[in-house]
Order: C-alpha cells, then structure tokens, then sequence
C-alpha cells in the first residue's frame, strides 16, 4: 500500500533551520502534487506549501513565503521542505500529503495519502 514518511523534525532555536523529507512508497508520484500542512496545538491542519508538475510549479502559504523551500527528488519519489528563519509560530507537528493528480488544491481534503506527521518544536 502507499505509505508516506516523514523526516527531520525536532527541537530547534528560533533564527534556525530544518529540512523535513518525505519519502513515498507503493506507487510513484512523478508530477503529481506532493504537499506540506501542519497542524499546531489546539488549532486546525493548515497548507504550508506544495509542488506539482513537470516543471516543479509549488506554492506557499504566505506565513513561510520566502522562508521554507520546497524540492523534490523524483528519482527517490522523495519530497523536501527546507525551513529556515525558524520562529515559535512554526512549533506544529508537520504532515506530509500526496494527491494522484496534477491539479493543485490547498484544502486539505483534497489530498488521499498522509504521513504519520513530524513534531517541530521552536524554541525562543
């Protein structure tokens, strides 16, 4: 079956950095979009960013625009999140997403493959 599995979370001081991955299993997902939400305590599972396509188009939730970096590696059906700039607002647990297809929504409920999630904690 597919499964999706994270990485590279922790505990980290605010003004640093993460890189979460990501990697799928049980089918491909070349070109199809392949996501990030998180969910903070108490508060609903939110979009942070996406990428789809051949040509690797991605998007950003405007909190972690210019800060996160999203990447895939699809010879390792393998997605990245690079966050840097680290502040307590980005403390949640972070969930990878996939959606066998290459129309890009930001709801949640529109993606079919989860992740466990990965705890990220930022310390002030």
């Amino acid at each position: 079956q597919v499964q999706l599995a994270e990485s590279g979370g922790g505990l980290v001081q605010a003004g640093g950095s993460l890189r979460l991955s990501c990697a799928a299993s049980g089918r491909t997902f070349v070109g199809n979009v392949m996501g990030w939400f998180r969910q903070a305590p108490g508060k609903e599972r939110v979009f942070v960013s996406a990428i789809w396509g051949s040509a690797g188009m991605t998007d950003y939730a405007d909190s972690v625009k210019g800060r996160f970096t999203i990447s895939r590696d699809s010879a390792k059906n393998t997605v990245y999140l690079q966050m840097n700039s680290l502040n307590p607002e980005d403390t949640a647990v972070y969930y990878c997403a996939a959606r066998p297809s290459v129309v890009f929504f930001r709801d949640s409920n529109m993606y079919d493959y989860w992740g466990q999630g990965t705890q990220v904690t930022v310390s002030s």
